[in-house]
């Protein structure tokens, strides 16, 4: 029951989050240097058909009125039109989601199969040398830019070894897709049994996967470290190493739980930036992802395209770390009562 009231609680704070949003992306769109008229018709083009094209598409009025016509395209499910693809915005969403979510979980994936693990032997080991390891690879972590370590890659596996495939999307040359079911093409792959498909998908998710999977490795490290080492030095854990308690029940049962709280915490907030989109890798691997969607958009002053992104990233937060206060309130029950 008190778990049912707490969500309830934070859904009723979601509304007003992405009203508030709105509000602030559709001011800062308006402000983005730039004219989209230009966008849609050439330079050539008569005063009178911009006006005409201006009209079409409501710029000519207001700004208010233009917030109150988007709000209520939004409750019909309407994103509006890109100006750059002539499509609406809700396909272009949908048709690039799934790139920039496969990409995002096994990303996370190998950042949580690594990082946590090595953070929590960090804190267990503290000072020697498997700490001083987990510190020197979470340092590299965040002190590497991800696109040079992705430009070094491909040089290195690509051109020098030829061991990875060439960075040109989602799938190796000369593989044909998998029908679509969930738009993830190794699990469209192995739901139709295409195995070439399946290892055609998993050879091009490798190295961009990497790269964004060991730049999120090094916060989810660091934090499963002091997170650990907090847990170790409480009370509650002296009393229970005072008792007799082994020491692999002591971590496993009583400090490792409450580490992970704050663990929680930063894998929401890395899967949620990455989910956005990171438009440094897409552009290197030619990953037809959110971010390369949005960089062009904001680029070429289109309006609804840029709000259309915004509004998705913003959903993708809110509901991430919904999701973390639910898992806060199983994993320290004294949450629901705050």
């Amino acid at each position: 029951m008190y778990l049912a009231v707490y969500c309830a609680r934070r859904l009723a704070l979601i509304a007003p989050s992405l009203v508030g949003v709105l509000f602030i992306t559709f001011a800062l769109t308006r402000i983005i240097p730039g004219n989209p008229i230009n966008q849609i018709v050439e330079p050539t083009v008569s005063a009178e058909r911009r006006a005409e094209i201006a009209r079409a598409y409501g710029l000519d009025l207001p700004y208010y009125v233009q917030f109150v016509r988007y709000l209520g395209g939004l409750v019909r499910g309407d994103l509006g039109t890109s100006f750059l693809t002539n499509r609406p915005v809700l396909d272009d969403l949908r048709h690039r989601f799934p790139a920039t979510l496969e990409l995002t979980l096994y990303a996370l994936g190998f950042a949580s199969l690594v990082g946590i693990p090595l953070g929590m032997a960090s804190a267990v080991r503290k000072d020697s040398w498997v700490d001083h390891v987990g510190r020197l690879l979470s340092v590299l972590g965040v002190s590497m830019p991800v696109f040079w370590l992705g430009l070094m890659l491909v040089y290195l596996l690509f051109f020098k070894l030829g061991i990875a495939p060439p960075p040109m999307g989602r799938l190796e040359t000369g593989i044909s897709p998998p029908p679509t079911a969930t738009g993830l093409i190794t699990i469209d792959a192995a739901l139709a049994g295409d195995l070439k498909a399946f290892w055609g998908g998993l050879r091009a998710l490798a190295v961009p996967a990497f790269v964004l999977g060991f730049a999120a490795m090094a916060p989810l490290a660091r934090m499963a470290r002091s997170g650990m080492i907090e847990a170790l030095d409480s009370d509650y854990v002296r009393a229970a190493r005072a008792l007799g308690l082994r020491a692999r029940t002591v971590t496993v049962r009583h400090a490792l739980k409450n580490s992970l709280l704050p663990v929680v915490t930063i894998m929401g907030a890395v899967f949620g930036y990455q989910l956005g989109g990171v438009v440094l890798i897409e552009s290197i691997f030619a990953w037809p992802g959110m971010g390369q969607y949005a960089f062009n958009a904001a680029g070429n002053s289109d309006y609804p395209a840029v709000q259309g992104f915004i509004l998705y990233s913003t959903i993708a937060y809110v509901f991430i770390f919904f999701i973390i206060d639910i898992l806060y309130a199983v994993l320290d029950p004294r949450v629901r009562h705050h």
